[in-house]
């Protein structure tokens, strides 16, 4: 089932998600609804918060990107990389900062270069429950650490300059009040 995706404004994408259990209530079907649901609005990434969810619970599929040119030194490893991450912990961040040109399926029509570091080392459970500890960099550590963000009531819109966040203050005002053209559900907190 595609669910509304929660838009800039709504209080539960500011909230920090709460660990889950292997028994949360219908845990298969929400996983599968958050695919269906990333997939229709052509997403590479959704975090239960962003479906209403104060959870810590987020997907990535970035096999999308395996036919991009800029990732073709890479395209074998993107090709498969459709993952669930349950109660994630980012345990390390190192490397070189990278600005990155960002969006986000609950703001949308809203890009900005954002730095992150390129490597992470993160621990999570995935849909069995089945604990890892991994390092990722490249495009699939900032896919991860954007919707890892949003598990900890982070938008990528807190991480650009003051000065770019003045300038889309019009933007975000916008998005909250459902003044948008998107291809996708969307639930606004503010449409009159």
């Amino acid at each position: 089932m595609i669910l509304p995706i929660r838009a800039y404004g709504d209080p539960v994408l500011r909230k920090k998600g709460m660990d889950i259990s292997a028994d949360y209530p219908n845990l298969g079907q929400l996983i599968s609804d958050m695919f269906e649901t990333m997939n229709s609005a052509n997403g590479i990434g959704l975090a239960a918060p962003q479906i209403g969810l104060d959870i810590r619970l987020f997907i990535v599929d970035v096999s999308p990107l395996a036919t991009d040119e800029d990732y073709a030194d890479i395209a074998d490893e993107l090709k498969d990389f459709k993952k669930v991450f349950i109660n994630a912990k980012i345990l390390e961040e190192s490397g070189e900062e990278w600005k990155f040109n960002e969006g986000c399926l609950s703001i949308p029509e809203v890009r900005e270069d954002v730095k992150r570091k390129d490597t992470i080392v993160i621990e999570y459970y995935d849909e069995n429950f089945q604990k890892h500890t991994e390092t990722y960099s490249d495009i699939r550590a900032r896919v991860i650490q954007h919707e890892y963000d949003h598990i900890e009531g982070i938008l990528f819109t807190d991480k650009i300059s003051s000065l770019k966040k003045k300038m889309i203050k019009g933007k975000l005002s916008k998005i909250s009040n459902g003044e948008v053209h998107i291809n996708y559900k969307m639930r606004f907190p503010n449409k009159k």
